[in-house]
């Protein structure tokens, strides 16, 4: 998990984060009358995934 996205692999995050910033995949947020927030930079780093905690 990264910001609001879940994705099972980096790439699936890093669509995820291009999607968004496009507006081309999440919609539109209703009774929103701002500017479409910016996703942050994905870290310079590999995303870790945390494991199952039960």
């Amino acid at each position: 998990m990264f910001w609001n996205w879940i994705g099972r692999t980096q790439e699936e995050i890093e669509q995820a984060r291009r999607d968004w910033m496009e507006g081309s995949r999440f919609g539109e947020v209703k009774g929103y009358e701002g500017a479409p927030l910016p996703a942050p930079e994905l870290p310079s780093v590999p995303l870790k995934a945390r494991g199952r905690v039960r």
